[in-house]
């Protein structure tokens, strides 16, 4: 199988400053459990959901109001 007979043509982009609840609405909506975060046209890393249950739920977090900058993988490769 060649990669691009399966991967999502459609990519949905977050931002750094969106709250974690957004991004999480973003991934329900779109159904896709990853979310590539953007800044000023540059790709800053990634938010998945195993990071919003991990880094918010488990901790105590608020959704509402924790940013998607404070909790996403920073490193992208």
């Amino acid at each position: 199988m060649i990669v691009k007979e399966c991967m999502t043509r459609q990519v949905e982009l977050g931002t750094p400053e969106m709250s974690l609840r957004d991004a999480a609405l973003k991934m329900r909506d779109g159904d896709f459990g990853i979310l590539p975060i953007q800044k000023n046209d540059k790709l800053v890393g990634m938010i998945t959901d195993r990071d919003i249950a991990i880094r918010c739920v488990a901790e105590g977090g608020d959704a509402k109001n924790l940013k998607v900058g404070e909790v996403m993988t920073e490193k992208v490769l």
